[in-house]
C-alpha cells in the first residue's frame, strides 16, 4: 500500500516480517470475509469459524497459533489474496487519527513504520490513506 504524503516521502514500507500478524485481538471478520476466506481454503464457513477463529465478545477474530502469530502466518500470509480488511489497512487505521501516539506504539513492533517525521505529517498521511480505502 502506498503511503506517500504530499511531500513525497514514505511513512510505511512493509518489511514482510509478520509482526503485525502477532498477538490476540487483531483481525475481526465480517460474514463476507469469513465466506471469502472459507471458499479460498475449501472450508465450510461454520467449520471455518470453529477451526480458525477465536471470539472477542461475540465477534470472530482470526485465531493465533501456538507461536502467537495468526494461524495463517508461516513466514508469509497464507491467505494474502483474501486477507481481511483489517489486515489490508495496516497500519493506516482510524485509531491513529484519534491519537497519533497510536502510530508510535504500533511502530514499536513494526519495522516498516517511520517515526522520524512530524506527527502532523503522520496524521495527514494516515487520513489520506483511510480516505482512499
Amino acid at each position: 500500500m502506498p503511503s506517500d504524503n504530499s511531500s513525497g516521502f514514505q511513512i510505511f514500507k512493509c518489511q514482510k516480517c509478520g509482526d503485525c500478524c502477532k498477538g490476540y485481538g487483531g483481525a475481526f471478520l465480517t460474514r463476507k470475509e469469513i465466506q471469502v476466506i472459507a471458499d479460498n481454503i475449501d472450508a465450510d464457513p461454520r467449520s471455518f469459524v470453529a477451526k480458525y477463529c477465536q471470539l472477542s465478545g461475540d465477534k470472530p477474530v482470526l485465531a493465533q497459533g501456538p507461536n502467537g502469530y495468526c494461524i495463517f502466518w508461516d513466514k508469509d500470509c497464507k491467505i494474502h489474496a483474501v486477507k481481511p480488511r483489517a489486515c489490508k489497512q495496516w497500519p493506516f487505521i482510524k485509531s491513529v487519527l484519534i491519537d497519533v501516539n497510536n502510530w508510535h506504539i504500533m511502530a514499536g513492533v513494526c519495522p516498516g513504520m517511520r517515526t522520524d517525521v512530524r506527527d502532523s505529517a503522520i496524521a495527514a498521511c494516515v487520513k489520506k490513506e483511510i480516505e482512499k480505502q
